[in-house]
C-alpha cells in the first residue's frame, strides 16, 4: 500500500491551542505513538530558537546537563522527549517557566496518563497543560482506508507495514517489548508473565464489562490486585475503560466499567489475527468493530474521556456510547450490519436518558433517517455526517514570548 503523509494538523494546533495558556504542555501517548515525531514537526514551525533533548540519548542527557545549568540561556522552544527518565527537572522547569516575560515554552512527552506523573508535576500546576496523543484516527488517513485501520491499527509503523504479515510481526514485537522493558522503564514494576496472560485474557474480554474478581479467581489473587494491573495498562494507553452512566431511574443499573484493548491492530496481535478473514472469521470480530466505531465517533466529536460513557440495564437495555457536553446528551448504538433497525433497546435508552439525539453507527455505505426520529449513520461517513461538539478553531502558530 501508499504511504501517504500523515500530517496530524489536528494535534499540532492543540499543542499550539494550549501554549497560548500554559508554559508547559505535556504530550502524553503511548510508547510509539508518534510522540517524538509530532514533536519535531511542531519545532519545525516554531518562530524562534529549539533545543530537543531526547531523555533516552547519553549524549542529549549529557547536553541537558550542561545547559541545563545556564538557564538564562534557554530561550524559545524546549522539547524533552521522555520525560520521566528525568523527575528531578521537574522543580527546574518551574523556576524556568515563572521567568519574568516568560522567554521559553517546554513540550514534554511521556508514555504515562497524568496520574503516574502527578508525583513529578506537583509542582507545576497551574502552569502545565495535558494533550493526548493516540494512533491514527479515520480523520488523518481516510475514510477509504478504514478497513486498513482497523485491522492494523493506528500505530504508524503498523499501519504503513510494507504487508498485513509485516504489521503482525511489529505489534507483536510492540507486545513483547512492552511487557518485558517499558513498563518497567516506566517505574511500574509487574511481573511481566502475569501481565503478559491479563492482557491476552483482557483481547477476550474485550467490549464487556470487567469482572476483576473472576479475573483474580483466574490468577488466584484479589479482585484489588488485578484492578492495579488494569489501572497500570490504562495508564500506558494500551487499555481503554468506559464508565458506566447511572441515575435515579427506576430500574437496576451496571455500575461496573467496560474494558477495551485501546488499538484493534494490538486487539488482533493478541488474537492472532493478520487478515481480515482471519478477524472476520473470530468470535470477537463483532466486539472488535464495536470499539473500532466507538473511537471512530469519539474522536469526531472530540470527546475527553470523562465525557464518555456506556449504559445498561439489569433488564437488558444498554447503549453502546453517551456522550455529554453540557446538558446535551448523544447516544450512539453500533450495529455491523448494513441495514440497521430500530431496537425496543433503543427507544428505552433514549426515553429514560432523555437524549438529544441516537445515531446508529452501520457497517453500510449511508446515511439515512429511521423510524421514529432515529438515524443510522454509516461508519464511513461519520467524518461528515457526525458534527463536532465544538468548531475546529482553526490553525495557530506559538510564537516565544518576549522579555
Amino acid at each position: 500500500m501508499s504511504k501517504p503523509d500523515i500530517s496530524r494538523a489536528a494535534h499540532l494546533t492543540e499543542i499550539s491551542r494550549r501554549f497560548e495558556s500554559s508554559p508547559v504542555v505535556a504530550l502524553l501517548g503511548a510508547r510509539q505513538v508518534g510522540k517524538s515525531t509530532l514533536a519535531r514537526r511542531f519545532a519545525e514551525d516554531f518562530d524562534g530558537p529549539v533545543h530537543y533533548f531526547d531523555l533516552e540519548r547519553r549524549e542529549d542527557l549529557r547536553r541537558l546537563d550542561e545547559e541545563w545549568l545556564a538557564v538564562e540561556r534557554l530561550e524559545g522552544l524546549v522539547v524533552l522527549d521522555e520525560i520521566h527518565r528525568r523527575p528531578d527537572l521537574f522543580p527546574m522547569l518551574r523556576v524556568l517557566a515563572d521567568r519574568p516575560g516568560s522567554p521559553a515554552r517546554f513540550l514534554v512527552l511521556g508514555s504515562a496518563a497524568p496520574e503516574l506523573l502527578r508525583q513529578s508535576s506537583e509542582t507545576l500546576a497551574g502552569r502545565i497543560a495535558f494533550v493526548r496523543l493516540d494512533g491514527f484516527g479515520l480523520d488523518e488517513v481516510g475514510a477509504d482506508k478504514a478497513q486498513t485501520l482497523w485491522i492494523r491499527g493506528g500505530f504508524p509503523r503498523s499501519f504503513l507495514a510494507n504487508g498485513d504479515r509485516a504489521s503482525l510481526d511489529w505489534r507483536r514485537d510492540f507486545i513483547d517489548t512492552f511487557l518485558r522493558r517499558d513498563l518497567g522503564d516506566l517505574g511500574l514494576r509487574f511481573p511481566a508473565q502475569a501481565m503478559d496472560r491479563l492482557w491476552h485474557m483482557l483481547a477476550h474480554w474485550h467490549g464487556q464489562v470487567l469482572n476483576a474478581s473472576e479475573l483474580g479467581r483466574n490468577f488466584e489473587v484479589s479482585h484489588h490486585t488485578i484492578r492495579r494491573w488494569v489501572d497500570a495498562l490504562i495508564d500506558t494507553f494500551v487499555v481503554r475503560e468506559l464508565r458506566p452512566w447511572h441515575e435515579n431511574l427506576a430500574k437496576r443499573q451496571v455500575k461496573m466499567p467496560k474494558i477495551y484493548v485501546a488499538d484493534t491492530g494490538l486487539l488482533h496481535a493478541l488474537l492472532d489475527l493478520e487478515t481480515v478473514a482471519d478477524v472476520e472469521r473470530h468470535p470477537q470480530v463483532g466486539a472488535s468493530w464495536e470499539g473500532f466505531a466507538i473511537e471512530t465517533v469519539v474522536r469526531r466529536l472530540g470527546a475527553r474521556p470523562e465525557q464518555c460513557w456506556f449504559w445498561a440495564t439489569h433488564a437488558s437495555a444498554e447503549l453502546d456510547l453517551l456522550v455529554t457536553s453540557g446538558t446535551r446528551r448523544l447516544g450512539f448504538e453500533i450495529k455491523r450490519t448494513v441495514a440497521p433497525e430500530v431496537t425496543a433497546s433503543m427507544r428505552i435508552a433514549r426515553a429514560d436518558l432523555k437524549l438529544d439525539s441516537l445515531d446508529v453507527i452501520h457497517g453500510g455505505r449511508e446515511t439515512f433517517a429511521m423510524r421514529d426520529g432515529f438515524r443510522a449513520v454509516a461508519l464511513a461517513r461519520v467524518l461528515s455526517d457526525v458534527q463536532p461538539l465544538r468548531p475546529d478553531p482553526g490553525s495557530r502558530r506559538v510564537r516565544p514570548a518576549k522579555k
